[in-house]
Parts: C-alpha cells; sequence; structure tokens
C-alpha cells in the first residue's frame, strides 16, 4: 500500500523502494505511541500522514541537487497529493501492500489464533469499531483490543 502511495505520487521504483523503508523506520519507533481515538484517526491515516512526509522530505532533500528530467513534472506531482489519505477499497488496499508487510502478516496470521487474526483485521485494517467486532465474532471489546495489541507487537517485532 505504502509503495502504490509512492508510485501513484509519481516516484521512481528505487525512490519508492527508499521511501518505504523510511516510513517503516518511522513507524517502528514510533508504534508503540499510535493510539487511536476518535480525533486521530485510523492506523491507515496515520501511514498515510508518514508517508505523505517521507515523500515531501525526499523532494527537499533533492531540490539542491541537479533536477532529473522532468523535474517540474515531478515537483507539480508533489503539489498535487492530497493531504488525506487516498480512498480505496480493501481488496485493493491488500493488492498494494509491500512485500515485506504481507510477508510479516503471513508469519503472524500462522502464529495467532483465527479468531485473534480477524479481531485484528477486522479493527484494524478495515477499521470496524471494536465493539461491532466483538459482537461479530462473539468475543468481548477487551479481547479485540488484545488481538490487536499482540498483533501490532508481533508486527514490530518483525519489522525491527
Amino acid at each position: 500500500m505504502i509503495y502504490h502511495w509512492c508510485r501513484s505520487a509519481g516516484l521512481a521504483p528505487e525512490d519508492s523502494a527508499d521511501v518505504l523503508q523510511d516510513v517503516f523506520r518511522s513507524v517502528m519507533l514510533h508504534i508503540a505511541t499510535f493510539e487511536r481515538t476518535d480525533t486521530s484517526g485510523s492506523f491507515r491515516g496515520w501511514l498515510w500522514s508518514i508517508t505523505r512526509n517521507k515523500i515531501r522530505d525526499l523532494f527537499k532533500v533533492r531540490s539542491g541537487k541537479a533536477k532529473a528530467a522532468g523535474g517540474t513534472d515531478a515537483h507539480m506531482r508533489l503539489l498535487e497529493l492530497p493531504a488525506e489519505e487516498p480512498n480505496e477499497d480493501s481488496a485493493s488496499t491488500i493488492a498494494a501492500t509491500s512485500g515485506l508487510t504481507h510477508r510479516a502478516f503471513e508469519i503472524i496470521r500462522g502464529e495467532v489464533k483465527e479468531k485473534t487474526w480477524l479481531a485484528f483485521w477486522r479493527s484494524t485494517i478495515d477499521e470496524v469499531a471494536p465493539a461491532a467486532v466483538a459482537e461479530e465474532l462473539g468475543i468481548s471489546v477487551e479481547s479485540v483490543w488484545q488481538a490487536k495489541s499482540r498483533v501490532l507487537r508481533r508486527a514490530r517485532q518483525l519489522l525491527e
């Protein structure tokens, strides 16, 4: 998904890969402080903000260097980046997920119980309210939060 956002912003594949690594580095360092609230938005929105800022940082670093062909066009594409994350459905999000993230999720899914995985996925990726997920899976809201915490903690471990 992050790589897809970078490519959509007009970055070359190698630049997109660099930004992807920078985003994962930031996520690894700050995931412990992420807390979804009604005002702070979703995990995916948080990822979009980090990605957008890393793309801007890349352009800032390169602004003092010789511009590649199409530099003005690239700058114009950067200015066209929306302030909000792109709206994509879950299927296209999964398809656009980077190989590293996808592999980490495959590993985690094999390590946890199916209800734990579903509680994490529905509440975090699909952004369904924890109370609705709890009712859907026949578990407590606290169990949904625990599942989310366990999977995110394991994701941090794998990404480190």
